[in-house]
């Protein structure tokens, strides 16, 4: 049954209000004017395939959506932007975010058209009662980061590469400027899966802590509509249970204990061994030298590094697994808010960031990679390829220069 304008025009308002935007803020995203919108909405007005192409834009649809049999009256982000209005009211934040989720939608797209099959890469997800208190959170979140770790065949070692690591498990990522209250966020969409975003503008090692924050929510919260992480929400249960599988699963305690003790540090000052045998038992008893066990900032920096995180963050865990106490913990924290830390990494080599394969380069590269292929066997037109190329940043021309150095067919 053909779509009429006025069913057209209802799913438009629909799409619209459920992002929570005016008819005067819609107008002003995609140059029309409020009347016009209106006009549209109620079926008087026809759209044309640029206006909806523009709108679809706005409100963070794929343009066929509107022309679905079944329309999904609320996706990911508008759900998000229903449950948090004060996001929707930001411009520039909202755009991102869209422009986040059509550039998956159009990566979806282009893995159908080359028969690309995701659909064996699903994360697990584990059902968890709701915390009822912190400790409850603290010891699921490490529970199942270890079960996590052991499904993935992880071990106790470092994880160099976590947006390779996600999209083996279906999940993708995409880094925006968010504000300097959020870490991240995760969506989940109809077409595209499991989305989540991380703040562009934090350091590279807290990306990094902010993304295994998010795969807790991908494994153990996928019942909401979506996650937000931010700063003031910390104390809540589930967000304590996030942090708490963030710091197992980038840290486990075992590789933190190993790594520890091949420093030659961690034991105790003195070590009892009781030999026996069925007549008699001889105590053997062996002292470290005064002061040898105690562990010091060089020693942080390079666990630190040996996993990928901050230094803050390694101090917090040798407290967290008692390799270290509270004493120890405030002299170690003294020496590195006066900037002793960052000395001694600069000195060791270990204060390079940590960069993520998979940032918006790494991205864009896939993204043009599979375009160009779909190009290739005429799955898409130039003008398709061009209009895909912008959505990452790359000029018209340079995708001629490229069509033509490579020998490709522009018809």
């Amino acid at each position: 049954m053909p779509l009429t304008r006025e069913e057209l025009g209802r799913r438009i308002r629909s799409a619209r209000e459920s992002c929570g935007l005016t008819q005067e803020q819609l107008g002003e995203t995609v140059e029309i004017s409020r009347i016009a919108i209106s006009q549209t909405e109620a079926g008087s007005r026809s759209v044309s395939s640029i206006e909806l192409d523009r709108i679809a834009h706005a409100v963070g649809r794929d343009i066929k959506a509107f022309f679905a049999d079944a329309f999904v009256e609320q996706d990911a982000l508008a759900a998000l932007f229903r449950t948090e209005a004060q996001l929707a009211e930001q411009t520039e934040l909202r755009h991102a975010l869209q422009d986040c989720l059509a550039l998956g939608r159009e990566m979806t797209n282009l893995e159908r058209l080359l028969e690309i099959d995701r659909a064996q890469l699903r994360a697990a997800a584990y059902e968890l009662p709701a915390p009822k208190s912190r400790w409850d959170a603290i010891q699921q979140g490490q529970r199942i980061a270890t079960d996590e770790r052991q499904r993935l065949g992880l071990g106790a070692s470092p994880i160099g590469d976590l947006i390779e690591l996600f999209e083996s498990q279906g999940v993708r990522t995409g880094l925006v400027t968010l504000p300097g209250n959020i870490s991240g966020l995760t969506l989940w969409d109809d077409k595209i899966g499991i989305f989540v975003v991380i703040n562009s503008d934090h350091p590279a090692l807290r990306r990094r802590f902010s993304l295994a924050h998010e795969y807790a929510h991908v494994l153990i919260d996928r019942e909401r509509s979506g996650a937000i992480s931010r700063a003031e929400n910390r104390a809540d249960l589930l967000e304590v249970r996030a942090n708490a599988f963030a710091a197992e699963f980038m840290m486990p305690a075992e590789g933190v204990v190993q790594f520890v003790q091949a420093l030659g540090k961690g034991s105790a000052s003195r070590s009892q061994v009781a030999v026996f045998d069925e007549a008699d038992v001889v105590q053997v008893e062996q002292r470290a030298a005064p002061g040898s066990q105690a562990i010091q900032l060089y020693d942080v920096a390079l666990l630190a590094h040996h996993f990928g995180m901050s230094r803050i963050s390694a101090l917090y865990r040798l407290k967290n697994l008692r390799l270290i106490d509270e004493r120890e913990f405030q002299r170690l924290k003294s020496e590195e808010d006066t900037g002793a830390g960052k000395a001694i990494a600069d000195f060791l080599a270990a204060d390079a960031p940590v960069e993520e394969r998979g940032t918006r380069d790494e991205f864009r590269r896939r993204f043009l990679g599979l375009a160009l292929e779909a190009n290739r066997r005429e799955e898409i037109t130039q003008n398709k390829l061009t209009e895909l190329a912008a959505m990452v940043g790359m000029k018209p021309r340079d995708v001629e220069r490229l069509l033509s150095s490579a020998g490709f067919d522009k018809a």
